[in-house]
């Protein structure tokens, strides 16, 4: 078996400028956002310097009480593949699952565990809080923190910039991508690793910081009752790798094949991979679904088109329905990621492009009726069964239908006062309810519906101006909509 390769310097990035301290017990990795064992180049990383130092690995993956929108939807997902996590890492490493019982109650556990640590590792993910508590922690820290980016194929700040379309991003992509097909992080980053063990953390650490029972991760459900967290939004899904690629196996087989005609028919949900709450929350990569896509299709590098003219189709040279999915995959994902990677108000009204605003603002005194509340709208509670079906599969599933999840967001720029208002109102319902929100995909889609990635389209209509309209009376007839709404349709008695 050859020595693995080394992760690639351009997927890591040096927090603290702090030192490598060989003399220390073990190497930590923080898993925050790629909470995965398998193709994750953060933990491979780790692994590269556990071997390097002679050291034990310590795999710390914690779930914050205190986090906006915490919810037994969102901290069942979580605990449900930290569950996963332990199985895989048992005998490997030591993998410490910390649950805080109260806001707060974690804070100083990476410090100290950083005390005792060679060095420490860790996820590198452009939004949300992820950000902001990294850049709180690494000064704290005596010891060198690395950020890595176990996200995307083609490292989300290698491009230098935010790029405007997704057509300008993907030219980035074929100039540069090839040469990354060939540096897929490893499958297994512990294979015959043959670290040192350690059985246990230091006690003061282990007392003031328990690990979660085994037992309630699997089964989370008291577990999550007792937490001071939203209790309103109910679990949905089942969150874990294995759950994950489980879904992966059954839509190669079944959803890929028909994607290219199919995936925008809401009555037909199963053609759409529906892997993007696993994919956010790091219980599958970008990785394995690109290396399990093109494996499946018998891909070659020689199948590659030539040129970097920034075409939408044929680029891979795959079917059909593969091609349209690589497209979603990793042009619309990773322009996402590199977006938020390189501007701060990413999420912020102001970051959409002048022409969109402008248009807007002109606009901003024409008629809106009706007008909705915010309240009204988490409820599903308009006059448009479309939307409200989509809500309701927001609420329930936390997700909606690709398809529909651009028409769910354009609907509401025309029943809120102002385009700002809209705005807040589908940040709050996706980050809130989507097992993918919170995610640079999924701002890009949002932001999308107000004309970020897009161009001006005509006629210039009132509210919209030259920002893209959608309408459900045009969804219904382009597209099967009839078994969607009958699935998603309002219990009895609403």
């Amino acid at each position: 078996m050859p020595p693995p390769r080394p992760v690639p310097p351009e997927r890591i990035r040096d927090r603290n400028g702090g030192p490598i301290r060989p003399e220390r017990s073990f190497v930590l990795y923080w898993m925050t956002a790629n909470r995965r064992v398998s193709w994750n180049p953060a933990l491979e990383r780790a692994v590269e310097l556990c071997r390097e130092l002679r050291r034990p690995l310590v795999v710390l993956e914690a779930l914050r009480a205190g986090y906006r929108y915490a919810s037994d939807r969102l901290h069942t997902f979580v605990l449900e593949g930290m569950a996963e996590n332990a199985r895989r890492l048992a005998g490997r490493a030591l993998h410490h699952a910390y649950v805080e019982p109260d806001p707060g109650a974690g804070r100083g556990l990476v410090e100290a565990l950083a005390a005792r640590a060679c060095a420490v590792v860790t996820d590198d993910f452009p939004t949300f809080f992820h950000p902001h508590m990294l850049a709180a922690v690494a000064p704290r820290l005596d010891v060198r923190l690395e950020a890595v980016d176990g996200t995307c194929l083609v490292p989300f700040r290698l491009g230098g910039r935010d790029f405007p379309t997704a057509h300008a991003y993907r030219r980035h992509l074929q100039r540069t991508l090839p040469s990354w097909l060939d540096r897929l992080p490893a499958r297994d980053p512990l294979a015959r690793a043959a670290l040192p063990r350690l059985e246990a953390l230091p006690a003061g650490i282990g007392r003031r910081w328990p690990a979660a029972d085994p037992a309630e991760l699997a089964a989370p459900a008291r577990l999550v009752a007792r937490l001071p967290i939203d209790h309103r939004v109910p679990p949905a899904g089942r969150g874990g790798s294995a759950a994950a690629e489980a879904r992966l196996r059954t839509w190669l087989a079944e959803g890929l094949p028909r994607y290219a005609a199919e995936r925008n028919v809401p009555d037909l949900e199963d053609v759409a991979s529906g892997l993007s709450p696993w994919l956010h929350f790091g219980h599958l990569g970008a990785f394995e679904v690109v290396h399990a896509i093109l494996s499946r299709e018998g891909w070659t590098p020689a199948l590659l088109g030539g040129g970097a003219a920034g075409a939408r189709q044929g680029w891979w040279g795959v079917s059909e329905g593969a091609e349209a999915f690589l497209d979603q995959l990793v042009t619309w994902r990773e322009l996402g990621h590199a977006f938020c990677a390189h501007r701060s108000d990413h999420r912020e009204y102001g970051s959409l492009p002048d022409w969109a605003r402008a248009s807007l603002a002109r606009h901003a005194r024409d008629r809106r009726e009706p007008i909705y509340s915010a309240e009204d709208l988490l409820a599903a509670r308009t006059g448009d069964p479309l939307w409200n079906a989509a809500q309701r599969q927001l609420l329930g599933e936390g997700r909606i239908h690709n398809t529909l999840r651009m028409l769910w967001g354009k609907k509401v720029i025309g029943w809120t006062r102002t385009p700002e208002e809209a705005l807040a109102v589908l940040l709050d319902l996706n980050d809130r309810l989507a097992l993918d929100g919170r995610d640079p995909n999924s701002v890009t889609g949002i932001f999308w519906c107000f004309g970020r990635h897009d161009r001006p389209w005509g006629p210039e209509r009132p509210v919209f101006g030259t920002v893209r309209y959608m309408s459900s009376a045009n969804m219904a007839r382009k597209v099967g909509v009839k078994r969607y709404l009958a699935r998603h349709a309002a219990p009895p008695g609403e």
